[in-house]
């Protein structure tokens, strides 16, 4: 008798996390169960990994891409349920059951969704934020799946085969899975979020990998498919409240703008240092992990810039705490707080942030526009509170406050992804009509003399 789960895990140069992945699958998971690697073109020690756990990998013959890749897994799976796991991810104690329970529970059942859990294993900040905004997005969307997602997603293997599986028009990570899911929900078909269903995910982040990845390979290609299929719900990242937070931001910076233009770039002196100290738990994660040598010398440029212009017109108020940074990320990276030591690290972090706001705050213009900001500031704050929230109880007020600059930007590139991929869209639209003639001029048999 087959197999019920066939796991397929497509990898490329992943060796390092796809062994704690199969050791997470052996180790947690007693359902009798397919493992299926599929290696997109490795050239690193992958195929030897998934060799020293008795799996023969399928090859791909080259870099196709993900999606590719998990087609040739799923074509090759000899279970009824293909459940498709990311190489950074691990499984869970109870994985593959709740998923062969939920299967086996409802007949209707066709695609299967979860989330990471709220403690992901990179131990840097920017890894934390990124991983837990992914995790949040999934544990508070509807139950009743909008899309599918493949890094942690089951499907009946005939359902998947019948829609003809993924786009492999991506040939890099995209969103072939949301594209997968926006076809079966068109096709009437049933897709479930479990809550409950969750993994651990390893991927460690640096910032322009997440910016490059939240914007190309996530913004652009989702605003061209929302406009394809005409197709925008109120889900995941995709929820009114994210809608109008993007608008929201996006009148701030213009807003800002303006106003630098009409009071002088001054104006933003005390946005820049209550920023500059919002961000001082990642700066202790750039300085001691990501850049050691480099991110000292940007630190104390930041400083002494912020420092001296602040100096320059005269808002003396904003100076100390800013002299006082450095002293913060000496005091945490030579001594480590354990325990009571660490509460009270961050107590004294929080209270030194909220004093920075409020010596800074009184340095701004007293007018009705700045009042209008604080306003779209805080209707940003109650909008997004939930997620801030969440953060604060699992990680602390003072990473909650570094994160709410990173979450602003997340908008922001949101937006200007939106714009290209309308832009990109009307273009690619534009090339379709314009070839179409001659398409059909060439298939058209000519007239004879």
């Amino acid at each position: 008798m087959p197999p019920i789960v066939s796991v397929v895990i497509p990898a490329y140069n992943a060796a390092g996390h796809l062994r704690s992945c199969l050791q997470s699958l052996r180790e947690n998971c007693t359902a009798p169960l397919e493992i299926i690697v599929v290696d997109d073109g490795s050239t690193d020690s992958t195929r030897d990994v998934a060799l020293s756990f008795g799996i023969t990998p399928l090859e791909t013959g080259g870099r196709r891409g993900p999606a590719f890749a998990r087609n040739l897994g799923a074509r090759a799976a000899a279970g009824s349920i293909v459940f498709f796991l990311d190489a950074d991810v691990c499984a869970q104690s109870d994985t593959i059951e709740t998923v062969q329970a939920h299967f086996n529970s409802d007949p209707a059942l066709d695609a299967l969704i979860g989330s990471y859990d709220n403690d992901p294993h990179a131990p840097d900040f920017l890894s934390q934020y990124r991983n837990l905004m992914h995790a949040f997005v999934h544990q508070q969307g509807d139950e009743s799946a909008s899309t599918f997602w493949s890094g942690c997603g089951a499907i009946r293997r005939d359902v998947f085969l019948e829609h003809s599986g993924f786009d492999e028009s991506y040939g890099r990570p995209a969103i072939e899975d949301i594209e997968l899911g926006y076809r079966l929900i068109a096709a009437g078909r049933k897709i479930v979020l479990d809550h409950s269903l969750q993994v651990k995910h390893l991927k460690r982040w640096t910032f322009w990998g997440l910016v490059k990845t939240d914007v190309l390979d996530r913004g652009i290609p989702w605003t061209e498919l929302i406009l394809r299929d005409r197709f925008l719900p109120n889900d995941l990242n995709l929820q009114l409240s994210q809608r109008v937070s993007v608008a929201l931001v996006f009148v701030l910076v213009a807003l800002s703008a303006a106003m630098a233009l009409y009071w002088g770039a001054w104006f933003l002196i005390p946005m820049f240092a209550i920023v500059f100290v919002s961000l001082v738990r990642y700066w202790i994660e750039f300085a001691l992990n990501d850049r050691p040598v480099l991110a000292p010398v940007i630190l104390f440029s930041a400083v002494a810039a912020i420092v001296f212009l602040a100096k320059s017109h005269g808002m003396y108020g904003v100076i100390p705490p800013l002299l006082l940074s450095p002293v913060l990320l000496f005091a945490r990276h030579r001594y480590s707080f354990g325990g009571f030591g660490r509460k009270v690290f961050r107590a004294a972090t929080a209270a030194y942030i909220a004093g920075t706001i409020l010596l800074a705050v009184p340095y701004l213009p007293m007018h009705r526009v700045i009042f209008g900001c604080f306003i779209m500031l805080a209707t940003l704050g109650l909008m997004n509170s939930q997620f801030y929230l969440f953060l604060a109880s699992n990680r602390g007020l003072p990473f909650m406050l570094a994160a709410i600059p990173f979450h602003l930007l997340y908008h922001f590139y949101s937006g200007l992804s939106f714009i290209a991929g309308f832009i990109c869209f009307v273009w690619k639209n534009a090339l379709q009509r314009r070839q179409a003639p001659a398409q059909v001029a060439r298939q058209s048999p000519g007239k004879l003399p």
